[in-house]
């Protein structure tokens, strides 16, 4: 029995294909779901999705968001869902760097939001890294 995923962003859905499992980054770690899962809402954070149909992996970077699972079908509600092919390095790297210098510039216990907002950053730009690179290598 398949697995319906579906990835949309705001702009388009990304995704739409029945595969065997995905793996998804949550707020307590890495999550697996595979076909006949318990019914589930829970938050998506920026980092890496892979997605499993026929024995090949396919990997993704993914943003913020919310993911319902239903037993037979997974939605992926993000900001952000790039393939490796579309991540551009050097942005990433330029974001990561901004969102450092935001940080060095906040004086310790301010501005709660900038931090989270930056560390948010560094988390997503991250993730494009490490997938781009990591495509590259194989």
């Amino acid at each position: 029995m398949p697995l319906k995923l579906e990835i949309v962003t705001p702009e388009a859905r990304i995704f739409s294909d029945e595969v065997d499992s995905v793996v998804l980054p949550g707020y307590e770690g890495e999550m697996g779901v595979l076909p006949a899962h318990a019914n589930l809402v829970t938050t998506l954070l920026p980092g890496e999705l892979r997605i499993v149909k026929g024995g090949k992996t396919t990997e993704m970077a993914v943003g913020e968001g919310l993911v319902e699972v239903t037993g037979t079908v997974t939605r992926i509600l993000t900001d952000v869902a790039l393939d490796a092919d579309k991540i551009d390095e050097k942005a990433a790297e330029e974001a990561i760097a901004r969102a450092k210098k935001t940080l060095e510039d906040l004086k310790p216990g301010e501005h709660q939001e900038e931090v989270a907002a930056a560390m948010a950053a560094i988390q997503r730009a991250t993730a494009h890294l490490h997938i781009k690179r990591k495509r590259r290598t194989v």
